[in-house]
């Protein structure tokens, strides 16, 4: 049998195709890994594939965007920051005390919750970058005095009976969406431009890439790394005074076990916990990932045992394609 010059090109153009495709996906494997999953609910439960549904989606996401995207800081560099769900919780008293005891003024409990935040990002980076204490202790710790400065703050008990406008942050519609899930769509605009299109963004990569070499072109790694921690603890703050705006109530265990899921949605967007690699878009996307799980679970009526054990699987196995895809990438 002949093989003529037609059949070579055709061949050839068929692997380019192939090649083509695979790469694309290859690239875009947690973008794959997503909409699988948003096909397998929206197969099982009619409920699912609604706007509704969708916003609803949007909403419980919005306070976990806020701590991911400082947790993306962070990691970039080289660290973690375990305290994040104990000063959501220490933020959202602050923000509750002032609400009762303040005023009856929606900007004291916005002003508390920021300055709660910041105090607690302030002492996670100044122990860090100026002590040199390990990210990972310095942030266990504060993780310990934050939950204790909540239940100081209320007696041990949650701060009830707030007045109607503590409710207007999170209750508040703007063109169909409230407060927080506009404030996580600007976030997420605002901190990609700033990481791949600004000086700052450059540098915070420089650092978690090598920071010895980057100290050396001329980055002020101490004054860097505070910033990133305190950036963090003013989200963290603001994802406070939203999940408790929401319910009108302040509680001494809000937050807990919520720094684990913004960790986890930065490492299932492709940052590496060894710095220097990773995106706002990927935290954005892996954010997405697990609220999408979360909420299809619960329409799927999966007892919440079994929610964890799934959930856990699902995130092992789309940062394990995550990693194999870049290996192929490389």
């Amino acid at each position: 049998m002949t093989t003529t010059t037609a059949d070579v090109v055709s061949a050839q153009k068929t692997r380019t195709w192939k090649s083509i495709v695979g790469n694309f996906l290859i690239r875009n494997i947690m973008v794959v890994v997503m909409l699988l999953i948003v096909a397998f609910f929206a197969y099982r439960s009619a409920r699912f594939a609604t706007p509704d549904n969708l916003v609803t989606i949007l909403v419980a996401a919005a306070p976990f965007a806020l701590i991911a995207l400082g947790q993306t800081l962070v990691i970039l560099t080289g660290g973690i920051d375990l305290s994040v769900g104990s000063v959501i919780a220490a933020s959202a008293m602050a923000a509750a005390w002032s609400a009762k005891n303040l005023g009856d003024n929606p900007l004291y409990p916005l002003l508390a919750a920021l300055l709660a935040g910041l105090a607690a990002g302030a002492i996670n980076g100044f122990v860090v970058s100026r002590l040199n204490v390990p990210p990972f202790i310095a942030t266990l710790g504060m993780l310990t005095l934050a939950s204790g400065v909540a239940y100081v703050i209320g007696n041990g008990a949650p701060i009830n009976g707030l007045p109607a406008s503590y409710g207007v942050w999170a209750n508040t519609e703007f063109l169909g969406f409230t407060v927080p899930v506009i404030l996580m769509i600007v976030a997420i605009i605002v901190f990609a431009f700033v990481m791949r299109r600004t000086s700052y963004g450059l540098r915070v990569y420089a650092i978690g890439g090598n920071r010895l070499a980057a100290e050396i072109a001329g980055v002020r790694s101490k004054r860097l790394l505070f910033s990133v921690y305190a950036i963090s603890g003013i989200l963290a703050g603001l994802s406070g005074l939203m999940l408790s705006s929401r319910v009108s109530t302040g509680a001494p265990n809000l937050g807990q076990g919520y720094e684990l899921d913004a960790i986890a949605a930065v490492v299932i967007g492709g940052a590496s916990l060894m710095g220097g690699r990773g995106s706002v878009w990927g935290t954005a996307l892996g954010l997405l990932l697990i609220q999408t799980i979360n909420n299809g679970l619960d329409l799927l009526l999966v007892p919440a045992y079994w929610q964890d054990v799934i959930k856990g699987v699902i995130i092992v196995a789309a940062v394990a394609a995550d990693v194999w895809a870049s290996k192929r990438r490389t």
